[in-house]
């Protein structure tokens, strides 16, 4: 067997982060979401991996690199434009080369991994295998409808009313049939290949797709709120690694892992946090599920349930920074004292002035 990690798109609704970085490089408890899946896929037994990139292509080479660090091999296929899940299919075809795969969105978590998904596939005799999963807000998914006998009978990208909660987890498993399926179907009307219609070709040519409840959690880091609960799960798994010690008048309550040469100085840090390597915390609060990056500095300030990327500064602020995202060597900085809490996503290289 076979995977094929998507790596490309735009990352829309995380801007401005994913203006100047991969979405999928976007770090939860300071490793980057892409690296998850590597693992899960590996984790299952499969090597042979094919990497879809697109205008973020020359960031996620470096940093995947050859594959030898997790005992993969990558091939990296270049997708010319975003045109669907579908059309990475596609395109994937000659790597894929008639084998059965898995097909991983590499911006997507899953608890536990997908080990027993890929056993059972290969075990089976289905011609596609979905992971299905209850959520609430259905119609920002492709929607699977299921008959009596837990069948699937319909598939629909987005749709306004959704005929189930039962969306489509960000992993599918395909044998070769699939390329019938991506040949066949035409553009939808935002002008991209659904994985939708592919699947829904599949099931209407008398092919077996399989649904696969989920009863686990799963998430789709698209958007902040998401990309933050991700941030929780992982954290409240992490085994701490303390690198750096408690500096003087400093206290970690809980589970914190810290990386080389931080230096805490008059500090609480409770877990579960994360800081990484080379950081400077002083005179703050670090609060549960906050994951500091390397180079990161908060002095005299307050964080909490927030991701802070590399190089990123809190001085001063002068009020609890919660529910946030810093990118890479963003500042906030206090101009005068303010009392309420902030909420905050800004960009790499930005500055903000609380007044």
């Amino acid at each position: 067997m076979k995977a094929l990690v998507l790596a490309g798109g735009k990352g829309t609704r995380l801007r401005p982060i994913t203006f100047t970085r991969a979405k999928q490089l976007v770090p939860v408890a300071n490793k980057p979401i892409l690296f998850y899946g590597i693992e899960a896929i590996r984790d299952a037994g499969v090597t042979d991996i094919g990497v879809i990139v697109g205008e973020t292509a020359d960031e996620v080479m470096a940093a995947l690199g050859d594959g030898s660090r997790w005992g993969v091999t990558f091939t990296y296929i270049p997708q010319e434009a975003p045109l669907g899940l579908a059309h990475a299919v596609k395109i994937a075809e000659p790597f894929i080369a008639g084998e059965p795969f898995v097909m991983y969105l590499g911006d997507n978590l899953i608890a536990n991994g997908i080990s027993r998904f890929v056993a059972d596939f290969e075990a089976g005799d289905s011609n596609a295998q979905i992971l299905l999963a209850h959520v609430p807000n259905a119609n920002q998914f492709g929607v699977a409808e299921l008959g009596a006998d837990g069948s699937v009978m319909r598939l629909v990208e987005k749709p306004l009313d959704p005929a189930s909660d039962l969306a489509l987890v960000g992993v599918y498993l395909f044998d070769a049939s699939v390329f019938e399926a991506v040949n066949a179907i035409q553009p939808s009307a935002r002008g991209e290949l659904e994985i939708t219609d592919a699947i829904q070709w599949l099931v209407d040519s008398g092919h077996t797709v399989r649904p696969y409840v989920i009863d686990g959690w799963w998430k789709d880091t698209g958007k902040l709120d998401d990309m933050l609960e991700a941030n929780r799960i992982m954290l409240d798994a992490m085994q701490p690694v303390i690198s750096s010690e408690a500096g003087e008048g400093t206290v970690f309550h809980g589970r914190v892992s810290t990386g080389r040469d931080t230096v805490t100085v008059g500090s609480t840090i409770r877990g579960p946090v994360v800081i990484g390597d080379g950081c400077e915390i002083r005179e703050a609060y670090i609060g549960p599920y906050t994951a500091v990056g390397d180079g990161c500095r908060v002095i005299g300030a307050e964080v909490e349930h927030s991701i802070l990327l590399r190089g990123s500064r809190i001085e001063g602020a002068g009020c609890r920074v919660a529910d946030s995202l810093l990118g890479v060597d963003a500042a906030v900085r206090r101009v005068p004292s303010v009392q309420s809490a902030c909420r905050l996503m800004i960009g790499d290289n930005s500055e903000v002035d609380l007044v």
